[in-house]
């Protein structure tokens, strides 16, 4: 399915430094809820089925690639306020960053 550059221009992307990681002990799957920063005292939280591929050590201070305007949703009883990027396939995962020391709340496109 193609999509034109103006649908594309809705999604807003930036980046952001995470904060806290916490387990989430009633999912279903790994997964943990992040604070995620994003400009100044601007946070969200985050749920993100990661755990299986990262710790939490690696994670506190990482910078990652978010999708920040997705509708908020409930992820095992926590809300979940934006989406981290990954590349993936059926035995890997990496969170997608960027290669040098932005500041969160960078714009990506």
């Amino acid at each position: 399915m193609a999509i034109s550059i103006d649908e594309f221009a809705k999604v807003e992307i930036r980046v952001g430094r995470i904060k806290t990681a916490e387990d989430i002990p009633a999912a279903r799957n790994p997964m943990y809820k992040l604070i995620v920063e994003f400009e100044g005292e601007t946070s969200r939280q985050c749920v993100a089925g990661i755990k299986n591929f990262y710790a939490k050590d690696q994670l506190v201070g990482k910078l990652v690639v978010a999708v920040v305007n997705l509708q908020p949703k409930s992820v095992a009883g926590v809300l979940s306020e934006c989406m981290l990027l990954a590349a993936y396939d059926a035995e890997s995962l990496s969170l997608l960053t960027p290669d040098k020391d932005l500041l969160p709340g960078t714009k990506v496109g």
